[in-house]
């Protein structure tokens, strides 16, 4: 919130795999003037005159042109839209069509896996992983009854260590997120005045 009251509104931003709730909560009581269009892979509701839904695949958005928003914001997005490749496919979308950006994954390396609410679950074998989430209710995911199911949920989601964040985002300033002393998350963010 502090870098977007730096600029003069009306301010149009993309949210990839953004929430009506969740701005309506980071504004409430921000006399900020913006246009936010949502994008996930299906519309969002939406209630207010400020929101755009939009539905489109990250890693590919020709439905928008070059510097097309003011920012470009995404929360724990990145981690979930496939390889390294697919990872490097989305930012340089983000790059492309923001003329500023903000980007916050989860950094792989802290002890609890954010999804799963596991100890080190990002690092035990695939098989070990889609056992434990097909067997059991773990951290925000409820028992997938199917095993092909949760393989291919635990393997949908590929943390990211602060090298390989930075190195999606060359330039970009790296912000580390703090959580009793260890780095919980990573946010990569450009465009702003130093």
């Amino acid at each position: 919130m502090d870098l977007l009251r730096e600029l003069d509104g009306p301010v149009r931003i993309l949210d990839i795999g953004g929430t009506q709730s969740f701005w309506d909560l980071m504004t409430t009581g921000e006399p900020m003037e913006a246009e936010i269009t949502l994008l996930n892979i299906e519309h969002q509701r939406v209630t207010s005159k400020k929101f755009i839904s939009a539905a489109g695949d990250a890693r590919d958005l020709p439905q928008f042109g070059n510097g097309s928003f003011d920012v470009v914001f995404s929360n724990s997005v990145i981690e979930h839209v496939g390889s390294y490749d697919d990872q490097r496919r989305m930012a340089n979308e983000v790059m492309r069509i923001g003329k500023r950006y903000f980007v916050q994954t989860p950094n792989k390396r802290f002890p609890v896996e954010p999804h799963f609410l596991f100890p080190f679950f990002q690092y035990l074998p695939v098989a070990v992983r889609a056992q434990l989430v097909h067997r059991f209710d773990v951290g925000w995911y409820k028992r997938i009854p199917s095993i092909d199911d949760a393989r291919n949920e635990v393997r949908s989601i590929q943390l990211l260590t602060r090298k390989k964040f930075a190195a999606l985002f060359p330039g970009a300033t790296i912000y580390s997120e703090k959580l009793f002393g260890l780095t919980k998350s990573f946010v990569a963010y450009e465009g702003w005045r130093a």
